[in-house]
C-alpha cells in the first residue's frame, strides 16, 4: 500500500533530515531594489498612510534621516530578496528531490517575523531559505499533524541583515482533516447605513503616531492599544492588496504570461463555467469557485491580517520605535463582507538584553461576529529619556551571514522542544 497521504515517521525522519540546508525560493522576488514607490505600493495595499514609509521630505527629518520600508515589505514571501543559493548544492540534490509528506494536506496556520535593520530605498536585498522546523504534534482537527517551518532570513548587499520570516505550514492526512472537519453555516454579512457609519468614525479617529515619540517611561502594563478598522472586506481590497504584493509563490499572470503559468504547473489551473482555465487561488475572488472548495464565499489571505496586525502597531508606537518581532495564527477565514478590528494591550514592559526599552504586546484581530480569527504577539523596542533612543536588536545567535541565521533559527526550536 503506497504511503501517499499518509504521515509516516520515515517520512517524517526524512523531512526532519533537510533542516538547515538552504535552497533557492520558489518565485523570484517582485521588487528588485524596492524605491519608494515600491514602500508606498506595500503600505497602500494594506491602507497604511504613514509618511514615513515614503514621503522624503517627512522621512528627512525623522530618526532615520530619510524613507525606510514598511515592515510588511521587509521579507514577506516573494516580495524583495535575491537567492543567495541558486542550486540545490550536489550533496544534498537526491535528499531534497519529492516531497516526503507527498499526498499530505497542507496550510498555512501561522506565521513569525523579526525586524533587525531598516531597509532604505533602492538597496539590492538577498535571501535564503531553508526549513528550520518540523514538529509532530496531535490536532484536535485531524489527529497527527506536522507543523513544517520554514524560514527566510534577508540581508543588504555588503549590509547587514535585515530580518527573518517564518511559516508554519502544517501538514494533516486529508482523510482525517474531511472526518473531523466541522461544516459551519455562515450567512453572509449586511450593513445598515448605521453600523457602517461606526466604522466610518472609527477610521475618522485613526492616525499613525507619526513624529511624536511614545516613550517607554509613559507605558504601563495592561494599556490598550487603539484598535483599528479593517472592512467590510470587499474584492476590491483583494485587487489592491495584489497591486502591491504581487500576486505570491504561484507566479499568477495574465494572458501570455498566464499561459506561460499554465504551462509550467498545468495542476494549478481548473476550468471555469466557460471552460477556461483559471487559477486555482481564484477562491479569493471567484464566489463560486470559493463555494465548490467548500467554503460559503470568497475569503482573504491570512498575511493580509498579519498586514493588519503590523499597521496596528506602527501606528501606535510612532516614528521613534521599532517593531522587533510579530507572530500570529491564522485560526479563522476572513470573509468577504467580514470586517475586523485589529486590538492589543501591553502585556510586559521590561529591559531586553538588559538595555534595551521593550514592550510585549498581546495582539489581535476579531471580526464583527466576535470571532478572534488571528492572535499573536509583538515586541517594540521603545525610546526612552533614560536609555535614549531605540537601538536596533541583534540577530538571533549573534549571526553575522544568513546561514548562520538560519542555523540559530533552527537551534531556537530545538531549544524550545
Amino acid at each position: 500500500m503506497s504511503d501517499a497521504g499518509r504521515i509516516t515517521d520515515e517520512g517524517l525522519a526524512r523531512l526532519r533530515s533537510r533542516v538547515g540546508i538552504p535552497e533557492p525560493h520558489t518565485a523570484p522576488p517582485r521588487y528588485l531594489g524596492a524605491d519608494t514607490d515600491a514602500f508606498r505600493h506595500v503600505a497602500e495595499c494594506y491602507g497604511d498612510d504613514n509618511p514615513l514609509w515614503c514621503n522624503p521630505d517627512y522621512a528627512a527629518s525623522s530618526r532615520w534621516g530619510g524613507p525606510i520600508a514598511p515592515p510588511p515589505l521587509v521579507g514577506g514571501d516573494s516580495l524583495i530578496g535575491e537567492d543567495e543559493v541558486i542550486e540545490v548544492a550536489a550533496e544534498h540534490q537526491d535528499l531534497m528531490k519529492g516531497d516526503p509528506l507527498r499526498g499530505v494536506h497542507a496550510f498555512y496556520a501561522a506565521s513569525a517575523r523579526e525586524w533587525w535593520a531598516p531597509l532604505r530605498p533602492a538597496t539590492r536585498v538577498w535571501r535564503r531559505n531553508a526549513l528550520v522546523s518540523a514538529q509532530d504534534k496531535a490536532s484536535a482537527f485531524a489527529g497527527r499533524a506536522i507543523h513544517e517551518w520554514t524560514a527566510q532570513v534577508f540581508r543588504v548587499d555588503n549590509g547587514p541583515l535585515l530580518s527573518a520570516q517564518l511559516r508554519d505550514m502544517v501538514r494533516t492526512e486529508r482523510a482525517e482533516a474531511r472526518a473531523r472537519k466541522k461544516e459551519a453555516v455562515l450567512e453572509p454579512q449586511p450593513w445598515s447605513e448605521d453600523e457602517l457609519g461606526e466604522i466610518d468614525a472609527q477610521y475618522a479617529r485613526e492616525a499613525p503616531r507619526g513624529a511624536e515619540p511614545r516613550w517607554w517611561e509613559d507605558v504601563d502594563e495592561g494599556d490598550e492599544v487603539a484598535p483599528i478598522a479593517k472592512g467590510p472586506l470587499t474584492v476590491t481590497d483583494m485587487v489592491c492588496w495584489h497591486t502591491g504584493m504581487g500576486m505570491g509563490m504561484y507566479q499568477v499572470r495574465p494572458l501570455r504570461l498566464g499561459w506561460k503559468n499554465r504551462m509550467r504547473i498545468p495542476r494549478f489551473y481548473h476550468r471555469d463555467g466557460l471552460g477556461i482555465p483559471d487559477v486555482l487561488q481564484r477562491v479569493h475572488w471567484d464566489p463560486a469557485y470559493a463555494r465548490k472548495s467548500g467554503n460559503p464565499t470568497t475569503f482573504d489571505y491570512g498575511r493580509m491580517r498579519e498586514t493588519w496586525l503590523i499597521h496596528l502597531c506602527t501606528d501606535w508606537m510612532g516614528d521613534d520605535a521599532w517593531l522587533w518581532r510579530l507572530d500570529c495564527e491564522f485560526r479563522k477565514f476572513n470573509y468577504v463582507g467580514d470586517a475586523h478590528w485589529m486590538r492589543g494591550r501591553v502585556v510586559r514592559k521590561y529591559l531586553a538584553d538588559g538595555d534595551r526599552p521593550a514592550v510585549d504586546l498581546d495582539v489581535s484581530g476579531e471580526n464583527q461576529r466576535r470571532e478572534v480569527t488571528t492572535p499573536g504577539h509583538a515586541t517594540v523596542l521603545l525610546p526612552s529619556r533614560e536609555h535614549g533612543d531605540v537601538r536596533l536588536p541583534d540577530p538571533p545567535g549573534g549571526a553575522t551571514d544568513l546561514q548562520g541565521a538560519l542555523d540559530a533559527i533552527a537551534e531556537q526550536f530545538v531549544q524550545e522542544g
